[in-house]
């Protein structure tokens, strides 16, 4: 009997034993505890470095967080509808000047070094405490890889609060949790911090969405033309603020605000969406963005050469998209000038590309890039002048004048520029690779993005008929079915082309957003009594002492719209751009200039551009198919359910299949087909694409002239001069703008070159060298409407013929 209470006795301390070792070893282990155990969640507390304000990350972080199930199958077009439902301006107008992008360069005050990180800022919290909010928890941690300093911070607070750490990069650091001494959680914290770069034109750069649009007066008018073929241009929308004369120097203090003005590049660009989500979407993940895509770029005259934007600006681009991209690379590093003669001309079939000097980062210090955004191509075969082909009545002034400043494309004439165009992107490949060390073998880092069809319609098979809906803003607009279809026929080519390209260098290619915008054209919409005012194609207009259809101070330029192309009226509400008086006359020696400034409000402004619900649409496909790129190379979400935040497969609608690879239509025949009932004309499968950015580059911003023409048709206005926005008006006052020091005449200035005015159809001359001395030390911020006093000679525009005269 008292052996075996012996027994028993060694039998239950035995068991004992064992199951405190097991809880010791649960609290010691705590990733292999069992469910319920305390474990450390962590979140980087600005996963996207672009912004500088972590604050403007949270709010696009929580909106995504705040995503049902549904919605996160197309989380960043969801979020912009949830952004904009209560924001008049738009959710960029407060964030965009809050940048990692100043003085056409990726520096801050918030780092160091943008582009290589040293640390990243993570808020902790201990999860699955009973009580927490009695206990007292005390946080140690432990930096990797510095010897110097094993030990780090410590902490001591409640357990139910946050802590904050900074957390050096790469290595990362170790961080343990103790509760009267004992360790509870233990977890090692290691941020993934890629580098995504974005080149491109203006369907990359936003163009038609400003970070900050035009604010129009409740009361007021404008007047732009009363006489001749502009007679009746009465009536208009006119701006906040006292200006007297359109283009006066308190006019143009009103100008639409981008991130980067010369290029209209705005942080509604589809690639800068696609960074931003995937940083939200992901706790541990950081991204680097580097976006320097530019309106009307080409890849010769933009990514390899130097392209001085869509809009005169004090300080613009310096390098060429490329070069720009190896300078970020570099971080605070120095690049090299490469003289390049041959590499890139392919045998002369770019001759435009020979002796050309890019730069170039050596490859110890440059930093590898995970992933590149390109939206390109379509400027290259002009597909901006067949869109004014089709858009341009036949008895238009502007027609005469060679379309926006420029030439009117056939088909001859992008048929020549498409020929070129498989080139083009081969020269780019080499380039992306042996510039920027994208390695050939992970050549699917490059994603190529499709351009969506601008006026199909129904099915899909059906387009936009004849007519000037949505752009009865002038009478030079007037939309022909017949050349809508040649400009239909050739986008389709250029898709085509396009994707045969990627599949050639192994890019990875989004095309899948195209289906999306089927319905949602330039034509979708009403003109018609009882339509909402966001989708109603007409333009405010003031007859007989009335607003007609609705008042332009009510004018949402991002509220969410059955169009995703903004239509020439939606650019002159939204971007509204204009040129100083001095310019029109002086320079060009437009006269009368007024009519002229209605047609730059209505062109340059970003007519013919995706929305920015279009470009969020854009984005959602990019996302899908980085999300696959990153995963391929190791750098996915973690799998751990405190932190992932990546909707689930089974969340995730499945991605529209690739475009159906349908036989190209026969032109003659295309074009022989006669209309049907309603405007609507069976078109087969292709789609319209390709950007309309190729304008020349108006002074929106640059110097003032005080001086008005005389005569009857220079911005003849109503209503106070005065105006400021009634307290009925919800967002910032006009007051929040830059002041335009006067300046002299542009007329009046020294000899020199620092800006051109760029003609549509662009001259053989071309720069082919980049800067090869180091750049200046950066001067003192400017404002985007500040005047250079630099001298220039500005370029005369192209006649209707196309011989360009060159300034020198």
């Amino acid at each position: 009997m008292g052996f075996f209470s012996r027994r028993a006795l060694r039998a239950l301390a035995a068991g004992l034993f064992f199951s405190l070792l097991w809880t010791a070893a649960s609290i010691l282990a705590p990733d292999q505890a069992e469910a319920g155990s305390p474990v450390i969640a962590w979140r980087l507390e600005n996963p996207f470095r672009f912004f500088t304000d972590p604050h403007d990350t949270e709010a696009h972080r929580a909106t995504y967080r705040a995503l049902g199930p549904a919605e996160r199958s197309t989380p960043i077009l969801s979020a912009e509808h949830a952004l904009q439902s209560g924001d008049r301006d738009g959710w960029a107008a407060s964030m965009f000047r809050k940048t990692c992008w100043n003085n056409n360069r990726f520096k801050c005050d918030a780092y160091d070094d943008y582009i290589n990180p040293s640390n990243h800022a993570v808020i902790v919290q201990v999860m699955g405490v009973d009580d927490a909010s009695t206990l007292t928890c005390r946080w140690l941690t432990a930096p990797r890889g510095d010897s110097k300093n094993p030990r780090g911070e410590a902490i001591t607070q409640s357990c139910s609060e946050q802590a904050r750490f900074v957390v050096p990069y790469p290595g990362g650091m170790m961080v343990t949790v103790e509760i009267g001494g004992r360790e509870i959680a233990k977890s090692l914290i290691k941020v993934r911090d890629i580098l995504v770069a974005g080149m491109g034109d203006s369907f990359a750069s936003g163009e038609g969405n400003p970070d900050r649009a035009v604010r129009f007066s409740r009361e007021r008018t404008s007047d732009y033309s009363t006489v001749g073929f502009y007679s009746g241009l009465t009536g208009y929308p006119a701006r906040i603020g006292p200006w007297r004369d359109l283009g006066d120097k308190t006019f143009i203090k009103e100008n639409a605000r981008w991130l980067d003005q010369a290029c209209h590049r705005s942080l509604y660009s589809e690639q800068l969406r696609t960074a931003l989500q995937l940083a939200i979407e992901d706790p541990h993940r950081a991204v680097t963005f580097v976006g320097v895509s530019c309106a009307g770029a080409e890849i010769t005259d933009g990514l390899f050469l130097r392209y001085k934007g869509n809009e005169w600006v004090p300080d613009p681009p310096r390098l060429s998209q490329i070069s720009a991209v190896a300078e970020a690379q570099c971080g605070n590093n120095q690049t090299q000038a490469l003289d390049l003669p041959e590499a890139f001309h392919m045998n002369g079939t770019i001759p435009e590309l020979q002796n050309i000097i890019l730069r170039k980062c050596p490859q110890d210090d440059a930093r590898k890039i995970d992933l590149v955004l390109l939206s390109i191509g379509g400027n290259d075969i002009g597909f901006s002048r067949l869109v004014a082909n089709a858009v341009l009545s036949n008895e238009s002034l502007l027609r005469e004048l060679g379309g926006w400043l420029g030439q009117v494309h056939g088909e001859a004439e992008a048929s020549a520029e498409l020929d070129t165009l498989g080139a083009r992107y081969k020269s780019l490949n080499r380039a992306i690779h042996s510039i920027l060390y994208v390695p050939w073998q992970e050549s699917d880092r490059i994603l190529l993005v499709a351009y969506p069809g601008l006026a199909l319609d129904g099915d899909g098979s059906q387009m936009c008929g004849s007519g000037n809906a949505g752009m009865e803003i002038v009478p030079d607009f007037q939309l022909d079915r017949t050349k809508l279809k040649l400009g239909t026929w050739f986008a389709d080519k250029l898709h085509r082309l396009m994707r045969d390209s990627a599949h050639e260098f192994g890019w990875t290619f989004v095309e899948t957003h195209r289906r999306a915008f089927i319905g949602r054209g330039i034509c979708a919409g009403l003109s018609v009594e009882g339509v909402s005012e966001v989708d109603d194609l007409r333009l405010p207009r003031k007859i007989d002492g009335m607003w007609t259809p609705y008042n332009p101070a009510d004018y949402q330029p991002y509220a969410a719209r059955q169009r995703w192309f903004r239509t020439p009226n939606d650019a002159f509400m939204t971007g509204n751009f204009h040129v100083a008086a001095g310019l029109l006359t002086k320079v060009l020696r437009i006269e009368p200039f007024a009519p002229f400034q209605l047609v730059l409000a209505s062109t340059y402004s970003g007519a013919f551009h995706p929305t920015a619900e279009g470009q969020a649409a854009i984005a959602d496909a990019v996302v899908d198919k980085a999300r696959a790129v990153l995963a391929k190379y190791g750098a996915g979400p973690d799998a751990d359910p405190t932190g992932y935040t990546v909707p689930s497969p089974e969340d995730v609608a499945a991605p529209a299949v690739p475009e159906p690879d349908a036989q190209i239509p026969d032109i003659n025949s295309l074009l022989a087909k006669q209309p049907v009932d309603k405007g609507v004309t069976s078109a087969g499968p292709a789609k319209p694409s390709g950007p309309l950015n190729a304008l020349p580059a108006a002074a929106a911003t640059g110097p003032d002239d005080e001086e008005t023409p005389s005569g009857p048709t220079v911005g003849v206005t109503s209503g106070p001069e005065d105006e400021v926005p009634s307290q009925a008006v919800v967002g910032r006052p006009a007051t929040e703008t830059a002041v335009v020091p006067a300046v002299s005449s542009p007329a009046a200035a020294p000899e020199g070159t620092p800006i051109e005015l760029r003609p549509l159809n662009r001259g053989t001359e071309q720069t082919h060298s980049e800067p090869v001395q180091a750049a200046p030390p950066s001067p003192a911020p400017v404002s985007p409407t500040a005047p250079s006093d630099a001298p220039f000679t500005p370029q005369r525009f192209a006649p209707a013929s196309g011989a360009a005269t060159s300034g020198q």
